[in-house]
């Protein structure tokens, strides 16, 4: 605070200076929250929106564009209640049912504590366990190298295997098999193509020329050898 004083010497007025003003720290959520219940405790009555919307600012301090989602959160929370009548909807609250909310969420967060304990307990075993026999001792460490080794080696041999898959004579004789079969199937594909183009030209009268072209069958299209 800053004092002036006239040329007699005495104190005419007196301001705040630069250096101590400082901005009103606005409200949590949880204090917007504390402060609407008291609303609905003090008064113990019902209000639509636009009521809440009014009182909240002006005797709780609640800032306006925070009044419906902060209204909102104490609904979903079950601490206020809200019914539906025509096209507006009503809320209030009472003090027995906020506690017994309250009450509720806190033995719901209590529990999942618990359950969260559990599991770390649970997984710190499990790690300790998992310890047990692994220390970075030199047998370890060459019976890790051998084993790493060894996969490097199977790798290789897997590839040299495929390599020389195909001679593989029960493969051949499998691949044999499916020319037959595949060789077959298009013997009688080339069967169904030549009687439908056989019909067609003795029902339609069409030459090989017009029929190739319109179903899009190759000039050189015949059985296979």
């Amino acid at each position: 605070m800053e004092f002036t004083s006239s040329s007699e010497g005495s104190i005419t007025r007196c301001q705040p200076s630069a250096g101590n003003s400082s901005k009103k720290k606005g409200l949590s959520l949880e204090e917007k929250r504390t402060r609407m219940m008291e609303i609905f405790f003090e008064t113990k009555d019902v209000f639509q929106l636009k009521d809440i919307e009014k009182i909240a600012p002006k005797q709780k301090g609640i800032a306006p564009m925070t009044v419906k989602d902060v209204l909102q959160s104490l609904v979903d929370d079950n601490m206020v209640d809200c019914e539906r009548v025509g096209t507006s909807n009503y809320y209030w609250a009472f003090p027995s049912k906020a506690l017994h909310a309250r009450k509720h969420k806190l033995e719901e967060l209590q529990t999942q504590n618990s359950q969260a304990k559990q599991r770390k307990e649970s997984l710190q075993k499990a790690v300790e366990k998992a310890k047990v026999g692994r220390q970075d001792t030199k047998e370890r460490s060459s019976l890790l190298k051998e084993l790493k080794a060894l996969r490097e080696e199977r790798t290789q041999l897997q590839a040299e295997l495929e390599k020389y898959r195909e001679c593989d004579p029960e493969v051949v004789e499998e691949m044999r098999k499916s020319n037959v079969v595949a060789k077959d199937a298009v013997s009688r594909w080339t069967d169904n193509i030549f009687s439908i183009k056989s019909w067609t030209k003795k029902k339609f009268a069409f030459d090989d020329n017009h029929i190739n072209k319109a179903f899009g069958i190759p000039e050189d299209f015949d059985y296979l050898d």
